[in-house]
Order: structure tokens, then C-alpha cells, then sequence
């Protein structure tokens, strides 16, 4: 007979897999009656490791603060998934296009990878913009305040000169993503440009490597249906029942 804890363990481990399970799912994979868990969802849904919903219980993302961490500290972190990301990202830019690049530490390896190209490119990163330049590309910078941490454009500003663009294509960064909370970000002003840029294109692209899953910062700038998510690996299910979700690895690079 398994111990309180260990059920408790046991359940949370199976809804780690996925976003949600069903009373009668946990009550047949560890033997236990149907009434031993819901008696332990509900401990569970009291402790906030999982929420309580009728029939079930669904998986609780991490909430985030305010907080981020520079933008050469951030660019270190999943260095070889954000790589694969960018290649792949780049071999979607067509000739023609119109394209959107937001600011952020993918989306910046993406210009790597951008062969010479007739297409045209709007950025609200100031290092992005100097990247496409250096490529020779046709580039133009949205002017407004930058935020120092990622040395971008944000805010009001930023957002009125989106207004008159129509974008074919659009490349963004996110910080976290999740099935209810969709796309979000830590800060209100570059969510402002972020949503506008979303808005204004007609593909979109959500560059993020598998740790931006079920983390929710405090500003939602598109939900997850409005764009198509490139990654490295899908770590839970329920998300592509929301959305296009592109998994890259070496082997299809």
C-alpha cells in the first residue's frame, strides 16, 4: 500500500508528463480508489502543486516576477538549443518578405544564420539592427526608449511606429509560455511593442527553447493559438493541441 507522500509524488510526477489527468486515469496507473485521489488532489490543490478541476487535475506553470537577467547573461543559457532555433528560424525567410525581428537573445543568433537576401527587415533591437546592417540587409529601427537590459525599443513609441507596417513574416522572443497565460514577458512597455508587432504580421513565430514551457511572467502580449512555436524539444504535452509547434533538433538541422 503506497504511503500519502509517496501518492502525492507519484501524481505529480504523471501530471509532469502532461497538462492534465483524470481521477479515474491516477486511480487505475497506481491502484488506489477514486475517492484516495481526490482526497489527495484536493491536499494537492490546498499546497498550489496542482489545480483541483472537476474530473481531474491540470498542471500549475511557474510564476515569475519582474525580474530579468541582462541580455549577455541570458544569451549563455540553452546556448546549443538557441542556435538550432535560429538556424532553422532563418531558412523560413523568403526573398520577398517583410520581416519582423524582435529583440532578444534567439532572434539575435537568427540574423546569423540570414543568407543574402532581397527581403526587408523592421527591428526594435538595437543590436539586431546593427547585425542586419553589417549583413548589408535593408533594415529599419523603430526610435522610442530603450530598455538598458536588452538594449531595446519599448513602450508608446515603439508601438506607434509598428502602426503603419504590414508584416509577412514576424520572428519573436518570449520569456514564458503557457496554455492559459499564452505568450508573456516580465515588463509592460516591450509586451506593448510585442503585442503590436504580433498584430501587424501575418505569420508569426515564436523562437524559444524548451525551458521558456509553463513559466508565466506578469504580462501577456499574444495567446498561444496566434503563433507558431519553434523549439528544441516539447517537454509537455497539451501545448500542441493549442498551436503549430516546430521541434528542431541536430538531425533535422
Amino acid at each position: 500500500m503506497m504511503l500519502t507522500q509517496e501518492r502525492y509524488r507519484s501524481i505529480l510526477e504523471i501530471l509532469n508528463e502532461r497538462d492534465a489527468v483524470t481521477v479515474a486515469e491516477l486511480s487505475k496507473r497506481l491502484g488506489i480508489s477514486e475517492s484516495t485521489v481526490r482526497r489527495d488532489l484536493a491536499a494537492l490543490d490546498r499546497e498550489g502543486r496542482l489545480r483541483k478541476v472537476f474530473g481531474g487535475a491540470t498542471s500549475v506553470s511557474k510564476t515569475e516576477g519582474t525580474a530579468e537577467d541582462e541580455m549577455i547573461v541570458r544569451d549563455k543559457k540553452m546556448s546549443e538549443e538557441k542556435e538550432l532555433i535560429a538556424a532553422y528560424a532563418a531558412t523560413l525567410i523568403n526573398n520577398d518578405d517583410f520581416v519582423y525581428i524582435d529583440s532578444g537573445t534567439t532572434t539575435a543568433r537568427l540574423i546569423d544564420h540570414i543568407a543574402q537576401t532581397n527581403a526587408v527587415f523592421v527591428t526594435n533591437g538595437i543590436i539586431h539592427a546593427q547585425k542586419l546592417l553589417a549583413k548589408g540587409l535593408r533594415t529599419y529601427v523603430l526610435g522610442g526608449m530603450i530598455k538598458p537590459t536588452n538594449a531595446c525599443v519599448t513602450g508608446a513609441e515603439g508601438v506607434n511606429g509598428l502602426e503603419k507596417f504590414n508584416f509577412t513574416k514576424a520572428f519573436m522572443g518570449a520569456n514564458g509560455i503557457d496554455v492559459t497565460a499564452g505568450f508573456t514577458t516580465p515588463d509592460n512597455a516591450e509586451a506593448m511593442v510585442k503585442e503590436k508587432a504580433v498584430e501587424k504580421s501575418f505569420a508569426v513565430f515564436v523562437l524559444a527553447d524548451h525551458s521558456k514551457f509553463r513559466r508565466v511572467f506578469p504580462v501577456s502580449f499574444a495567446e498561444l493559438r496566434r503563433c507558431c512555436i519553434i523549439t528544441d524539444r516539447l517537454p509537455y504535452s497539451g501545448f500542441a493541441d493549442k498551436t503549430v509547434i516546430r521541434e528542431v533538433t541536430k538531425d533535422a538541422e
